[in-house]
């Protein structure tokens, strides 16, 4: 047992004990995010591509459903893990670097108390298995800096590939990581045979998800300029470079030290890359106009090279300010970081901070944060829709469809309403246009929508059930309509704009028409 905490690594193993406990407790304490509806339901579909995210967050789900079962805590606990391994990746770097236990316990602090982790790491989405990714290859790149031997370009490349089968952003990283290196003495190590045979790994790692791609007429160039219409337009210089601060605001001091030593200290040159490529991939990122939190994967490696830094190059005093910083500013920055207040103590408390934690991706301010905005509300509609669907005779239940305009809408339905059995929701939006069947062989419908819109010239008989009414909503006032009697040209209709809708995705429609 002495030897235990003696252990170098017992710090760490401790500050991930606590990270795996905070979010083990919490998140469950708002619904699941409309995101994650998305991710349950393609996880129901396997396959080597989807329309707006490559496959393993699928993979993920399934093998979470797969262990814990279909609920929102069981969902909820990969990103935790992975937070929490992150954690112990800090002392692995720390150590490689040459720190001791004072570095380690900062990193791990400065990890731990981050509101942009702490947010992320409660939430199923690929955004924390993407900073793990990008962590993990920092790990190989140090080592095969720090022992010049190109067989690491293996586990390079493996990670890097596997990461591009989580989020697409990886490669950004990758192309920052290269062109750093070129510009170091170090660039060396990139004219090795293990460097070809590390990308024609890597090539055939990722070649089925382009390949799906290429099949569907690269459906992720479409949502990126979708991205980009509706969503990056919004991002400003200014709020970018903001954000980079106020993610990780508790842990600033530590990550500020962890970019510059290696460019002030010259014994430290050997990984000035790491500095180069940081500041390579922000300026990538906004030149395209990137979202603020794309950045996440290049501040764990700083925070362990900070830890490391301030042990060795700061008298001890300014660590325990460090420390005292971090915490002091981390606690009120708690409930914007964790779901542990009512949302309508949220809204009050918010009120106190500048206007971009509530600034959406309309750019506009908002009651909440847009993240917390997503986290409510989809069990009512939930609950709407089934209700509505139970009270049908079993005559017609046989005869009844459910549309949903998005996927939010959609997943919230498919997932709640599973116990239920209630039919397969049809929808338009993203995935689940794929899904949807060609033809219309049910008469009756359940209509989820914020307006009657057309649906109306359509059914002759359209009964509102239920209208939702939660401020927090982001949907707030979304419609369930019960539609009968459907016009003798509906089939028609549906059969004429699904057509339509996939031909988008159909490769050989796409070269056809461009002739």
């Amino acid at each position: 047992m002495k030897a235990l905490f003696k252990n170098v690594y017992f710090i760490a193993i401790i500050f991930a004990v606590i990270k795996l406990l905070i979010h083990l407790l919490t998140n469950t304490n708002y619904d699941l995010h409309r995101d994650t509806f998305l991710y349950y339901s393609i996880s129901q579909h396997l396959d080597w591509g989807y329309v707006s995210v490559p496959p393993l967050i699928a993979f993920i789900t399934r093998f979470s459903l797969f262990l814990f079962g279909y609920s929102a805590f069981g969902l909820n606990v990969f990103p935790a893990l992975v937070g929490s391994i992150e954690i112990i990746m800090l002392a692995l770097v720390v150590v490689e670097l040459g720190g001791g236990r004072k570095a380690i316990f900062l990193a791990c602090l400065a990890f731990l108390v981050s509101p942009a982790y702490l947010r992320s790491n409660t939430l199923l989405q690929p955004v924390s298995f993407d900073h793990f990714f990008w962590f993990l290859s920092a790990y190989f790149i140090l080592k095969l800096l720090k022992t010049e031997q190109p067989k690491f370009w293996i586990y390079i490349f493996i990670v890097w590939a596997i990461g591009f089968l989580n989020k697409y952003l990886i490669a950004v990283y990758a192309v920052s990581f290269i062109l750093g290196l070129l510009m170091v003495k170090e660039r060396k190590v990139l004219f090795s045979k293990y460097f070809v045979w590390g990308a024609i790994l890597g090539s055939i790692i990722i070649g089925p998800n382009l390949f799906w791609q290429f099949s569907k007429n690269w459906p992720v160039l479409r949502h990126l300029s979708e991205l980009t219409a509706y969503q990056l337009v919004n991002v400003s210089l200014v709020g970018f470079t903001f954000d980079q601060f106020l993610m990780n605001f508790p842990g600033v001091l530590v990550w500020i030290a962890g970019l510059f030593v290696f460019i002030i200290r010259p014994s430290e040159r050997k990984y000035l890359t790491f500095s180069i490529t940081s500041v390579l991939t922000i300026l990538l990122l906004l030149l395209v106009h990137g979202k603020s939190y794309y950045t996440l994967g290049l501040y764990p490696f700083l925070l362990a090279a900070g830890g490391y830094a301030i042990e060795k190059y700061q008298p001890g005093w300014y660590l325990k300010f460090v420390v005292v910083f971090a915490i002091v500013f981390a606690l009120p920055m708690l409930p914007i970081s964790l779901p542990i207040f009512s949302l309508k103590k949220v809204e009050s408390y918010t009120e106190k901070f500048a206007g971009s934690i509530n600034t959406w991706e309309d750019g506009k301010i908002h009651k909440i944060p847009q993240d917390y905005a997503d986290m409510t509300g989809w069990k009512e509609l939930a609950k709407l829709v089934i209700k509505t669907y139970q009270s049908l005779p079993d005559s017609e239940k046989t005869r009844c469809s459910i549309y949903a305009e998005n996927y939010g809408q959609a997943g919230a339905v498919k997932f709640y309403g599973r116990p239920f059995k209630i039919p397969e929701p049809i929808s338009f939006n993203d995935n689940f246009l794929l899904w949807a069947p060609d033809s219309f062989k049910r008469k009756n419908l359940i209509y989820i929508n914020d307006t009657i819109g057309d649906i109306k010239y359509l059914y002759k008989s359209c009964v509102l059930k239920g209208k939702i009414n939660n401020q927090y909503f982001r949907e707030n006032g979304l419609m369930v309509f019960y539609c009968t009697q459907p016009v003798d040209s509906f089939k028609f209709f549906y059969q004429k704009k699904v057509a339509h809708l996939k031909s988008i995705y159909r490769r050989t429609t796409a070269l056809t028409s461009s002739h």
